[in-house]
């Protein structure tokens, strides 16, 4: 992996941690799943306008839609907004790994390798650790509510694995258009119109605007710069070389809402990440390939 594309994928880590940060303030002016909605209906229109179709089965694009996009942002929005500490949502999210490779082995019949098996172990001892914390301080639910967001991302990596677009920024794009009905239909149950028209009729705020802030950085710098970087890079470089860089996104999402937010984790959270993110890390690992080892 080149010099230049090892900085392209730490950048893109750095720009994904901080989009947690962009989330925690969003979340300060708009009602959580109503922001979901929103955050992807700005990148929906554009898309439908202007992006060409990415060549897949529909049935594909909605389950990568409605897992991704539907059920990991509705779950993780709600979980920031009822206590789920900024740092800790970045961490936890990456369960979405280990799921990945379970449901990959229940439902596409993938096989599982001893260093895939060894470190879901690891992370699933590290989020336990957690919840236990969590638990500690009658939090456990928004702890809860994250791991179903990671579950559902799993979820929606499956239906990406069998779509196997030919272009994943386009196929990423076109995800958009999935979220918003279900979404804004979920909104108006759970937190009603008037939650809604509040939010929107007070932008003018200092809350207002700095939510406004944080939403346009989601959508340009964490979903288009990011996804956009991460898939050349995937398309230049093996998915192997540039998955790990990945496992930077909680340390950036950690100690930015440490530096930023005044976010304490404690000395067993603090292990706890070390040891999820060592575990996700060795599941990550496969023995090189024998073409692997003459091109070393």
């Amino acid at each position: 992996m080149p010099p230049r594309d090892r900085l392209l994928a730490v950048l893109v880590a750095v720009l994904w941690g901080l989009n947690f940060l962009a989330i925690h303030a969003t979340l300060g002016q708009f009602p959580p799943v109503f922001a979901g909605a929103l955050r992807f209906a700005v990148i929906a229109v554009p898309t439908i306008l202007f992006v060409p179709w990415p060549k897949v089965k529909v049935r594909h694009l909605l389950g990568y839609g409605l897992g991704f996009g539907t059920g990991q942002f509705a779950f993780l929005f709600i979980a920031m907004d009822t206590g789920m500490p900024t740092g800790l949502a970045s961490l936890v999210l990456q369960a979405s790994a280990p799921f990945t490779v379970l449901l990959g082995a229940v439902f596409l019949r993938e096989r599982v390798t001893p260093y895939q098996l060894a470190g879901i172990a690891l992370a699933v001892a590290g989020m336990a650790a957690i919840a236990w914390q969590r638990s500690a301080h009658a939090a456990l639910l928004p702890m809860v509510l994250t791991l179903l967001a990671a579950l559902s991302w799993a979820f929606g990596n499956l239906s990406t694995r069998k779509a196997v677009p030919d272009n994943p920024l386009h196929f990423t794009l076109w995800m958009s258009v999935v979220p918003p009905l279900p979404m804004f239909a979920l909104s108006l149950v759970m937190e009603g119109p008037a939650a809604q028209w509040r939010s929107l009729t007070t932008l003018s705020t200092p809350t207002g605007l700095t939510a406004l802030g944080g939403l346009a950085y989601v959508v340009l710098i964490g979903t288009v710069v990011g996804s956009g970087l991460w898939t050349t890079l995937m398309r230049r470089n093996p998915a192997g070389v540039v998955s790990p860089f990945s496992l930077l996104v909680p340390v950036v999402g950690l100690t930015a809402s440490f530096a930023l937010l005044g976010e304490r984790p404690s000395g067993l959270e603090i292990g706890a990440a070390l040891v999820v993110i060592g575990g996700v890390l060795l599941g990550s690992l496969r023995p090189a390939s024998k073409r692997e080892l003459v091109a070393v």
